[in-house]
């Protein structure tokens, strides 16, 4: 036989199929459980069903498949019943206790067809879907979202954790059926291979493959037939991670660094609350619950980069709903945490991250720390990231009560980020620093409420203004403000260097600019602060324009975009 045929008749084996379809699955590998690839070549369909458990050796003892394309969706069985007619619903159309995992949506050609995962399934798990990418996530306690399942137009992917999770509690298996052809130009007889075929089982795998000919009826000649079904068994219901069966696993705990004893070597204690003394008695000798941890001010980039799911706020920080933590964010280079807050109110994977910014103690509690946690009094914070937020809201409240419209409109959802993110930053990377300036630009100058800026303007002088800032001078202006000119030669100086810096390359302009707010002379964390600060010093001075109504009467009728 020559080496083309006998490829020819390794391909119609099936063989690497075969393997692909009996591997040894491990629980973080995504499988597929919908497939369809067709070419003139080759025919490959991969379907699923839910078997019941106490069915399986029924199902394995036939290589045809236990639910088709199509099926699987409510129907009603119509028998008699003593010789009446009855009618019984079924929510997936017969008796078989077969159940879909994967749903064909099909709508005759009026609308697109596409797959769906079993509501049931999504709902067990909680998943998160996706839609503009079709991809479904499952959000665990800690915040972290994992990818369980992935539907593409030809292709069903879901991770096997899930999948064997929901079998567990439904005490059912998955079946993998799968039906697959290969097609060859060459005649059987030339291949010197009979036609016919056997039925096969290992295990929980059950196939037949088949070989024949067409005869002639089109430009391929020989084939094979590879059908059959590999089934997955459940998880022991308490690894389901479903409450009431699955064992709760007993929460773990980091150590942290919380002194340096006589020799200068670092001592360090679980921050398992209930290992921990406190001011009632408990556990004599350990180290207190309120013992101060102390941390690098770099352990929060990593949420001021996710502004989406955290929210690094005055003293707090929060992950959606599923977790908060009190923590003292009021230092210029570290961040200071109580040892007992760290074990009972962070994740255990949250904890491995502040671990790695664990920093001997230096110092104590900041002052706004120690008046709110002990002596319980009500404290506004002096870090100029938390003054500028505070004094942002402000503004916003006195715009709207005072002349009914906004002075800065709001962030939209895209650009919220900024605002959220907004901090003097941890280290001197220019990265942070231009991200930071491109941030406070946006805030300040881009959200300007030109539309009710231009209200306040003479309209025989109105087209000759080019820009926000030249817009508020101008509106400050034709109102009788005064003293506004350092506030508006800021907001110039800080648009160059939003300009110059970040949204081109840095040039000479840049250097210029530089220079004025002594970029060469101190560290980029120090020029930052002094920005924020300059920005509250704004910040105030709107604050007062708008409260002395010199902004009312012809603004003041005006609705800001965005507000209601």
């Amino acid at each position: 036989m020559s080496g083309d045929y006998g490829q020819e008749l390794d391909r119609l084996s099936q063989g690497r199929l075969l393997a692909w379809l009996n591997r040894d699955f491990q629980l973080a590998d995504i499988v597929t459980v919908y497939w369809s690839d067709r070419t003139n070549e080759h025919n490959y369909a991969i379907y699923c069903a839910l078997i019941p458990s106490a069915d399986i050796e029924n199902s394995l003892s036939r290589t045809s498949w236990d639910l088709m394309h199509g099926h699987g969706l409510p129907g009603a069985v119509k028998f008699y019943d003593e010789g009446k007619e009855r009618v019984e619903y079924l929510r997936y159309g017969d008796r078989g206790g077969v159940e879909p995992l994967v749903i064909d949506r099909e709508f005759h050609g009026l609308r697109p067809d596409y797959k769906e995962l079993s509501e049931e399934f999504r709902l067990f798990h909680g998943l998160y879907h996706d839609r503009k990418h079709d991809q479904y996530f499952k959000i665990e306690d800690s915040g972290n979202e994992d990818l369980v399942a992935v539907v593409e137009a030809n292709r069903v992917q879901i991770r096997l954790k899930e999948i064997r999770q929901f079998l567990a509690i439904k005490e059912m298996h998955l079946a993998i059926l799968f039906d697959c052809r290969e097609n060859s130009a060459i005649h059987l007889k030339e291949l010197n291979h009979p036609e016919g075929g056997v039925d096969s089982r290992d295990g929980l795998i059950a196939w037949g493959l088949y070989y024949g000919d067409l005869g002639g009826i089109s430009s391929q000649h020989a084939f094979s037939r590879l059908i059959g079904k590999r089934l997955i068994s459940p998880l022991p219901k308490e690894k389901s991670g479903f409450w009431g069966f699955a064992v709760e696993e007993p929460k773990k705990h980091v150590d942290f660094v919380i002194g340096t004893d006589d020799r200068g070597d670092e001592v360090t204690y679980s921050s398992d609350p209930d290992r921990l003394a406190n001011h009632f008695g408990a556990n004599r000798g350990a180290p207190n619950y309120l013992t101060p941890v102390h941390f690098r001010k770099q352990v929060l980039d990593k949420y001021f980069q996710a502004s989406g799911k955290y929210s690094v706020e005055d003293g707090y920080l929060r992950c959606g709903s599923l977790w908060g933590f009190t923590m003292d964010n009021h230092h210029h280079d570290q961040v200071v945490a109580w040892l007992g807050d760290l074990g009972r109110d962070l994740p255990y994977e949250e904890q491995l991250h502040w671990k790695s910014q664990n920093i001997p103690p230096t110092g104590g509690v900041s002052e706004t720390f120690f008046r709110r946690q002990i002596l319980a009094q009500f404290t506004d914070s002096d870090r100029p990231e938390h003054v500028f937020q505070q004094r942002y809201q402000d503004l916003a409240k006195v715009s709207r009560d005072c002349v009914g419209w906004l002075l800065l409109l709001p962030l939209t959802a895209g650009d919220a980020h900024h605002l959220q993110s907004l901090r003097i930053p941890s280290t001197d990377e220019q990265k942070d620093f231009d991200e930071l300036v491109q941030a406070l630009t946006k805030i300040l100058i881009d959200s300007l409420n030109e539309k009710a800026l231009n209200a306040l303007i003479p309209s025989e002088t109105l087209d000759a203004i080019k820009g926000s800032i030249s817009r508020l001078e101008s509106a400050f202006r034709a109102r009788g403000v005064s003293e506004f000119e350092p506030h508006i030669a800021f907001l110039r100086n800080l648009q160059e260097l939003r300009s110059s810096g970040t949204a081109h390359r840095k040039g000479s302009n840049y250097r210029k600019i530089a220079e004025e707010f002594q970029v060469d002379s101190q560290s980029l964390r120090a020029v930052f602060s002094g920005i924020l600060c300059k920005a509250i010093n704004v910040l105030d001075f709107l604050i007062s324009v708008v409260r002395s109504g010199a902004l009312g009467s012809n603004g003041g009728a005006m609705k800001a975009e965005g507000d209601s």
